[in-house]
């Protein structure tokens, strides 16, 4: 929840009245950004404004890992909870799914949750520049072209995002303040200098100040902890050129070497942090004789570039420019196996505490391949499955075949991430790779859940040859891979659902290659089962469903069925709806395709119920099956079919004519119509003319009729 801490205006600080009021005036708009460099004072602008602007209001404080999209839309989900309890869990829950569904449909169903919001708001995502991810800003750009009027976003940035910035200027829908806007005039320098650091400057030595730094916020801060340090502005401030970029590095060292070693050493050790709580810097200090709490309350008392990210004052950061600034300065004070025992405690910590992306992010910062190795298979379920496809993928490139081979697994989820990501054509070497690696060895569980993994990714492979026209295999998955790279999100998982997920007129083809592609499925899924631990249920559960898919396909429903049935099995014990309205659905197609239009109904309804509100594909196979269900149950309960005679009857009644005009457009007496229209009531079930049109047009009775779409 330290991400969605909405920071605290600070005591003394300078109210910066001109800017809030354009903050203010522009909530009209879509968009605020404030874009400018670090230093700008953005988040303590928009954090003062919210104080005061008379809006509920919801933060995010981004960071690079966020850039996983489906991190970024958990966190977009968790921030509204703060307005709205509640808002978003059934999104929430198809995120944490193997195979969520596609992103467009998700945020469509967060635009609809957002929209039962009454009230005005504004959610701001401060330091967006830390998110690196094209997936985000589609889906960014996505949400901004379909906000609700009652919903204002702020985006604060070091860098412009990458979003059409012109279009939305041209449509008066942005509102934006740059560094020039943000820059302290005179009288805010004075204010700040004077008022709020507690120096006496002349009108002078501030406008120099002010001159030097370009208004730069936080090179004024430094400037003036420097002068706190020493009193001495006169000399200060005319060595002070706030335009030479090395100037930075000798504030921070003047500010550093002011301060008490221990508090040096603090502050360069739990730089390697992104978050710091007592707790944690403990662990990383290794130091009894330091009490964290006790260093980061009297660092926050100082001002030196600490933010509290909770009311309670458990969790901080450094100032990112400040954080910079401390690793660099740590790497030049201790040699590398120093710093990477920093980083093995504050992976151990993380693990510990329930933080396993942090972990697996330290642990590679300390160069331990076996503890990194380790965190990444998770437990139970793979970091690359959980959001960290791309940081994992990085990692393992990075790695020489050698470490690759030492560790059989890293091949195999090598492998898998490449398949996550959509990267196909590479998938087949890294699996050959760990079975050449695995030769030889004891088949213990381990190694066996290994080769069941292999098998499942050989099976989702072969899975995607079977979808669309019949052509080879290795062209097959590189037109896949094309295809899939076009897409924007680096998590690829719903591609591949969309891929291999059958509709209901998919037939038994007679093609060679679609036949062998079937049976690969279905050998590789079994194999896959069979080698799988137990509980290792996002993999069985996977493979189960492809091997009921291709089963399916083959026309083998008993085979089919038995698989579906232990994908919703597991999927209960998972707590994961989506593969189970998949499976649910599928049981839905056997069941019509042998007939048995009552059960299948029945699993159609229940993937509806299952699936909810949410726009799944799933759901959109379910509600077509069981449209024809009841469009089929309604045309049976006829007690006896309408002659050709008494539909042409029909029709000209639907088209209004008169007992007397239908006998002379079909030459019959009035007495014969009269008993056509009495035999065609019966037959419908309804009394009346108006009754009956409603009727025909309800079984697609009338001439020309068409089912709207």
């Amino acid at each position: 929840m330290t991400k969605f801490y909405i920071p605290t205006p600070r005591p003394n600080a300078v109210h910066r009245r001109r800017l809030t009021e354009r903050l203010s005036k522009g909530c009209y708009r879509k968009l605020t950004l404030i874009s400018a460099p670090a230093g700008y004072g953005k988040t303590t602008l928009v954090s003062e404004w919210l104080n005061s602007c008379g809006r509920a209001a919801a933060w995010i404080s981004l960071e690079e890992g966020d850039s996983e999209l489906t991190r970024f839309l958990t966190c977009w989900i968790t921030s509204l909870q703060t307005l709205k309890e509640n808002i978003g869990e059934g999104i929430l829950a198809v995120l944490q799914t193997p195979q969520p569904p596609p992103t467009e449909w998700i945020l469509t169903a967060l635009l609809h949750e957002i929209s039962a919001i009454s009230s005005p708001f504004i959610l701001v995502l401060d330091d967006y520049h830390a998110v690196k991810s094209e997936a985000v800003d589609a889906a960014l750009l996505f949400m901004l072209n379909h906000f609700p009027s009652q919903m204002h976003l702020v985006i604060t940035t070091r860098e412009d995002p990458n979003i059409p910035l012109a279009r939305l200027r041209v449509r008066d829908q942005l509102n934006e303040l740059r560094a020039a806007d943000l820059r302290f005039t005179f009288s805010e320098s004075e204010d700040f200098l004077n008022n709020g650091m507690s120096l006496e400057l002349s009108g002078d030595q501030i406008a120099s100040l002010e001159s030097r730094t370009e208004g730069w916020i936080a090179g004024l801060h430094l400037a003036a902890l420097s002068i706190q340090g020493d009193r001495d502005a006169v000399r200060l401030i005319p060595s002070f050129n706030g335009r030479h970029h090395f100037v930075l590095d000798y504030l921070v060292e003047e500010v550093l070497d002011r301060q008490p070693m221990a508090v040096q050493a603090f502050l360069l050790r739990t730089s390697i942090l992104e978050r710091l709580c007592g707790s944690l810097c403990d662990d990383v200090m290794f130091d009894e004789s330091v009490s964290s709490n006790e260093t980061l309350l009297e660092l926050e008392r100082k001002n030196l570039f600490v933010v509290p990210l909770d009311h309670e004052r458990r969790w901080y950061r450094y100032h990112h420019l400040f954080a910079d600034l401390l690793r660099k300065r740590l790497q030049e004070s201790l040699d590398d196996s120093h710093i990477a025992e920093l980083h093995r405690r504050a992976s151990a910590w993380c693990e510990h505490n329930g933080y396993e992306i942090e972990a697996f992010r330290h642990a590679v910062e300390s160069n331990d391949m076996d503890r990194a190795a380790l965190l990444l298979e998770g437990n139970g379920m793979p970091l690359h499955l959980r959001g960290a496809a791309s940081i994992s993928l990085n990692w393992l490139a990075s790695l020489p075949a050698a470490e690759l081979n030492a560790r059989p697994a890293l091949w195999v989820m090598y492998g898998s991430a490449l398949l996550i990501t959509g990267k196909l054509t590479g998938v087949e070497h890294k699996l050959a790779a760990a079975e050449a690696a695995l030769a030889g060895a004891e088949e213990d569980v381990r190694v066996r859940d290994l080769i069941g993994v292999i098998a499942a990714t050989r099976a989702t492979l072969a899975s995607l040859v079977l979808a669309g026209s019949p052509s080879d295999t290795d062209n097959k998955i590189r037109k896949a891979e094309t295809a899939m790279q076009l897409t924007r999100p680096d998590d690829k998982t719903n591609d591949l659902v969309e891929l291999i997920a059958p509709a209901r007129d998919v037939g038994v083809s007679e093609h060679q290659e679609i036949d062998h592609a079937i049976d690969q499925v279905i050998v590789q899924a079994r194999r896959a089962l069979s080698y799988l631990r137990p509980d290792n249920l996002p993999v069985r559960t996977a493979a189960a469903w492809m091997l009921g898919v291709a089963s399916q396909r083959r026309g083998v429903y008993s085979d089919a069925r038995d698989a579906y049935n232990e994908v919703i099995s597991n999927s209960r014990m998972m707590g994961h709806q989506l593969i189970a309205v998949m499976a649910i659905t599928g049981l839905g197609q056997i069941e019509e395709a042998e007939h048995r239009a009552r059960t299948a109904a029945e699993y159609y309804e229940e993937a509806l119920r299952l699936g909810g509100d949410l726009p799944l594909p799933a759901l959109r196979e379910a509600q077509r099956g069981l449209a024809r269900m009841r469009k089929n149950a309604v045309t049976s309960s006829l007690i006896e079919p309408l002659s050709q005679r008494e539909l042409e009857v029909l029709g000209l009644i639907a088209k209004g004519l008169s007992n007397k005009e239908i006998g002379e457009k079909l030459f019959l007496a009035l007495d014969t119509v009269k008993g056509h229209n009495r035999r065609i009531f019966e037959k419908l079930q309804v009394q009346r003319r108006t009754e009956a049109i409603a009727r025909a047009a309800e079984l697609n009775l009338l001439p020309n009729h068409r089912e709207p779409h």
